[in-house]
């Protein structure tokens, strides 16, 4: 009888144990009661994906990103075989883009994914090369995320291209006309321009300062509307160079520049 009753009392236990259990895993860590279901209605917060360098090693870079007052969501290494690191969930918030804009855009760090590239950038005026292995690794990154994301390529963007003002990375040593023969990124036609660049030679006349901030910022650069050539139309200038005209960036208009703003879809 009595192991009778002790053998109910442990079978009583165990259902109330199961019960709590199943209670416990209805209920949010906050204690309320949560009830999960999938909505159809949503997208992605990732609309730009927003590339950097880092101006340290890999060792430094990590730490600045792990314990500093900034961080982005990778950061790809320049070994003979590079890493990529995670840093940051890409549906959480990294601190790496600043003050910029792109398009419609002005909060990039949260409608961004942000990867850090390590490359010193400028020394000794010159820019250091990125590698073939490290670019490789960058491009498979963000053919990935931008699939993922359904990215647009116009918003493949350098740090220079949402913040002209201010920064100038990954700088004119990034291959993106590399990039864009896998898909990655916006580019242009090379005819189109050709032909473009030659009617602006023939004519000896170039367009003028209001035509040049209307084109930038049709293509998704923050440019004064100043009507005339100065130091911030220059800087955003360069920053565009810097990306589609590279073997040129100081910010001068000239007959190519001018037929890349035009032809740039």
């Amino acid at each position: 009888m009595l192991r009778y009753m002790f053998y109910n009392h442990r079978l009583l236990l165990t259902l109330i144990f199961a019960v709590v259990l199943s209670a416990c895993a209805n209920r949010a860590p906050g204690g309320y009661k949560l009830v999960k279901l999938n909505s159809e209605n949503h997208n992605s917060r990732v609309k730009i994906i927003v590339l950097h360098y880092t101006v340290s090693n890999t060792a430094r870079s990590l730490n600045i990103l792990t314990t500093g007052e900034v961080s982005s969501h990778y950061l790809v290494t320049n070994d003979p075989s590079p890493k990529v690191y995670r840093l940051v969930d890409e549906n959480r918030r990294a601190w790496h883009a600043g003050v910029g804009s792109w398009y419609k855009y002005y909060d990039i760090n949260s409608v961004s994914v942000g990867i850090e590239i390590v490359n010193k950038g400028p020394t000794n005026g010159d820019w250091e090369p990125y590698g073939d292995e490290q670019i490789n690794a960058v491009a498979k990154l963000v053919k990935d995320i931008a699939r993922r994301h359904n990215i647009d390529p116009k918003n493949i963007v350098g740090h220079s291209d949402i913040a002209p003002q201010r920064k100038q990375d990954p700088g004119p040593a990034f291959p993106w006309q590399q990039l864009a023969k896998q898909g990655i990124g916006r580019w242009y036609n090379e005819d189109a321009v050709r032909q473009a660049e030659l009617r602006f030679l023939e004519s000896d006349n170039l367009p003028d300062a209001e035509w040049i901030q209307s084109q930038l910022r049709r293509l998704g650069y923050a440019t004064p509307s100043s009507g005339v050539l100065d130091k911030e139309t220059v800087n955003v200038l360069r920053a565009f160079q810097m990306h589609y005209r590279p073997e040129l960036h100081d910010g001068t208009p000239d007959a190519r520049t001018m037929a890349i703003l035009e032809v740039l879809p």
